[in-house]
Order: structure tokens, then C-alpha cells, then sequence
């Protein structure tokens, strides 16, 4: 497969590949073209750390319930249309950050930000359809570790955008001359221009939705899309794991509780929209779980019974779900602070600390492809996942003694090893 990847990369199920990791590269350049600027904007602005901490928080938020609405919306229209509208609408988050001139309109900026975030589901559903069983692990991986690598572009080339666009509106003006050196090419200045290179990050994503939605289908000839009964809900096949989804959609609603409550700290919101923000939630728990339960009703009410071949234990989805939270999770996290941690660490400046913190997401071009071939290719499953999650566990734990005592080189040799681990532990887990 991997060898017809390129030879065919023009033709059927290759062609659809290429163009849907590329759909999601521009999605997570989009994404994270935040980390870049971080101490640019925070130098702009006068935030402080709690409030770039802040934003940080927000460009993720709303990434975790968006993937429930994208997947709704996915298997009622298509990952076609979805996809090519999700990039489409990228270009409005990025336009109201660009042109922001207060704390708060950055927060609305990156919350909506977080929305976009949720395109990687669509490229696992129209991979999926593409390619057959024996290939749609290595598939999978490949588009989620190329099209990942995203982050990486967006740290290792927005401030080179930004230092290029200087001649239009926008530029920062820095209290002192900033010394930059990208790929050995030294040079200082006094003005970057951020926002000109969010905004045009978002123009080009925008750009590529249109393109994107009048050059693939979702499904090869011949195959029907199918779509589910419901969309309302999540069905369970036993009384047990009705009440165990009940549970795992508890940390979802707490989660959000507690950006609510950090907002309040920073005073985007007061304490009676605190309050009414809280109670919108419960109130989409609430709604959430009386749609699981209208969906299995039935078999609450005991009129309903699975036969043995159409089980599955809901303790597998949990587990899967925890690792994921576990692998991507941390992903986010690091990508988004690993820029600003190089720089104030190593004393490095904006574009040089992009370009090294690239190296955790470069990772995702063999990394994550790689976890789908053993994942494939083990007979274990189980435990590919238990000594993948053990190796990414043991990075992080050596990452955290990285300080200033450190060798440069040393450090992203850490890195990109511990980034090894959590790139594979996510493709073996699609």
C-alpha cells in the first residue's frame, strides 16, 4: 500500500486520501496558529500569564462537544459537504482574532477557533469509506500523522509569514529590535505582522473548502453512504452501559463548567453569566442523556434484547476513549505551550523556538502512520496500546526534568522521542 500511495497518489481511493489529510493539515495549521505569537500578542495586548494561559484553554474547549455535533452533522450530510463547510468556516474565527482589539474579542476568537478542531473525525469517516478493512489502520494513520503535522508547519512557518507581510496593515511594533534566525538566515526587526498571517491562514483554508467539496465523493461507485436511524443518541446493547454512558458524559459537562468558571477569573464573564453559563450545560447534559435514552428506551423497558453476535461491551468505547484523552489530549497541550517554553527557556527568539518546537509534531509523519502498521500488524492489540501508553507516560516523566541546565540538542532528542510514543499510541488507536 505504501509503494501505490505515490505511484497512484493521482487515482481512486489514493487521490481521495491525499486530499483529505491535506483537509485536515490546513485545519490544525489553522488551529494552532495561536503558540507562534503567544508572547507577541500577550506583549500587544499586556496580558498577562493566567490570561494567555486563558487563551490557550479556549482554543481547545469547545473541540471535545463540537466533534459530538460535527459526527451528528457528518452522518446526516457527509464527510464531503462537512469537511469542505468546516474549512470554510475556519476563516471566521481566524478574521476575528486577526482583527481584535481587546482581550475579549481574542476569547471569542479562539473559542469558535475550537470548533475546527473537531475536523479530524470527518477524514476518519471518509477514509473509512475508501479503504478496505486490511488497509484502513495504515490509511488512518496516514492521514492523521500527515495531516497532524500541521501544528508543526504552522510553529515552524507563521512567524516567517508574519515577517514577510510587514507591508501590510497590522504590524506590531516591538518596544525594542527582535533578533530572528530561520533556517541560518539572521536578520532583526522591530514589527511582525500576526495578524496578517492568522487572517491569511483562514483565507487559504476557506480557499481549499470550496476546492475540497468539487473534487471528492463521499463514498467509491458503487457504494452507498450509509446512514444511521438515529442521530440523537449513542445505542448500548445492555442496561449496565446505558448507565456507564450516562457516567462518561459526566467530565464532558464538568470540564466546560470549570472554563466558565476560568473566564470569570480573567473577567470575560461575571458572575451572573457564570451562573447562566452553568446552567445551560446541565441543561445540554440533561438534554444529551434523554436523547441515549429515547434511542434505547426499549431496552431500558426490557422489551428489547440483543443476541450474543450483536453485543459489544461499552468498557472497550470507555477505554478508548480514556487513551485517546490520554495520547491527544496531551498533544494539544504540548503543542500549544512548547513554542513559548523553548523560547523563555533556552532564551531562544519567536521564529527559532517555532521551528525547534516543530520537531513534537513532526514526529506525526512517521509516527503516527507507523502506529496504525503495528496496530495492523501485532496480534495484540491490547498491548500495543498498554506499551505505547507506558512509553509516552515515561517521556513525558523525563520531559519534565528538562530545565536550563539542559544541552539544546538533548532536549529535542526528548522530545521527538517522547513525541514517538504519543503519535503511535493515536494511530493504534484508530
Amino acid at each position: 500500500m505504501i509503494g501505490e500511495l505515490f505511484t497512484k497518489a493521482t487515482q481512486g481511493r489514493f487521490r481521495i486520501l491525499h486530499l483529505t489529510w491535506f483537509a485536515f493539515f490546513l485545519s490544525f495549521v489553522v488551529w494552532f496558529n495561536l503558540p507562534p505569537f503567544a508572547t507577541t500578542i500577550g506583549q500587544e495586548f499586556g496580558l498577562t500569564k493566567p490570561q494567555l494561559g486563558t487563551l490557550g484553554l479556549c482554543n481547545v474547549a469547545l473541540t471535545v462537544p463540537a466533534r459530538i455535533l460535527i459526527g451528528m452533522l457528518l452522518d446526516r450530510y457527509g464527510p464531503r459537504l462537512t469537511y469542505s463547510l468546516l474549512l470554510i468556516y475556519a476563516s471566521i474565527p481566524c478574521l476575528i482574532f486577526a482583527t481584535a482589539t481587546s482581550f475579549n474579542q481574542l476569547v471569542v476568537g479562539r473559542l469558535l477557533m475550537g470548533i475546527v478542531g473537531a475536523g479530524f473525525v470527518i477524514g476518519i469517516r471518509m477514509t473509512a469509506e475508501w479503504f478496505p478493512p486490511k488497509e484502513v489502520g495504515t490509511a488512518e494513520g496516514i492521514y492523521g500523522g500527515w495531516g497532524n503535522f500541521g501544528s508543526a508547519f504552522s510553529a515552524f512557518t507563521m512567524v516567517i509569514f508574519a515577517s514577510i507581510l510587514t507591508f501590510l496593515p497590522g504590524v506590531f511594533q516591538f518596544p525594542e529590535p527582535q533578533s530572528f534566525d530561520i533556517l541560518g538566515f539572521a536578520f532583526t526587526s522591530d514589527v511582525l505582522n500576526w495578524r496578517a498571517a492568522i487572517a491569511g491562514s483562514g483565507l487559504v483554508a476557506a480557499l481549499y473548502g470550496v476546492f475540497y467539496y468539487f473534487n471528492v465523493t463521499d463514498t467509491p461507485p458503487g457504494k452507498v453512504y450509509r446512514r444511521p436511524q438515529s442521530t440523537r443518541g449513542m445505542e448500548v446493547t445492555t442496561v449496565r452501559d446505558f448507565w456507564f454512558l450516562m457516567a462518561m458524559n459526566i467530565p464532558l459537562t464538568a470540564i466546560l463548567m470549570v472554563l466558565a468558571w476560568r473566564l470569570k477569573k480573567v473577567e470575560f464573564l461575571t458572575q451572573g453569566t457564570m451562573m447562566i453559563a452553568w446552567i445551560f450545560l446541565l441543561g445540554l447534559y440533561a438534554f444529551q442523556a434523554y436523547n441515549c435514552w429515547s434511542v434505547n428506551q426499549e431496552l431500558l423497558a426490557g422489551r428489547k434484547q440483543y443476541p450474543a453476535e450483536d453485543r459489544y461491551r461499552f468498557k472497550q468505547v470507555a477505554l478508548l476513549e480514556l487513551t485517546y484523552i490520554v495520547n491527544f489530549g496531551s498533544e494539544l497541550a504540548v503543542v500549544s505551550m512548547l513554542p513559548e517554553f523553548f523560547e523563555g527557556t533556552f532564551t531562544l527568539d519567536k521564529a527559532t523556538a517555532g521551528i525547534i518546537a516543530s520537531s513534537y509534531a513532526f514526529m506525526n509523519l512517521v509516527s503516527r502512520p507507523g502506529g496504525g502498521m503495528i496496530s495492523d500488524s501485532v496480534g495484540s492489540r491490547k498491548w500495543t496500546m498498554a506499551i505505547l501508553t507506558g512509553g509516552m507516560g515515561l517521556g513525558y516523566l523525563l520531559f519534565s526534568q528538562v530545565g536550563t541546565s539542559w544541552p539544546l540538542a538533548g532536549a529535542v532528542l526528548l522530545v521527538m522521542a517522547c513525541s514517538f510514543f504519543v503519535q503511535s499510541s493515536e494511530g493504534a488507536t484508530f
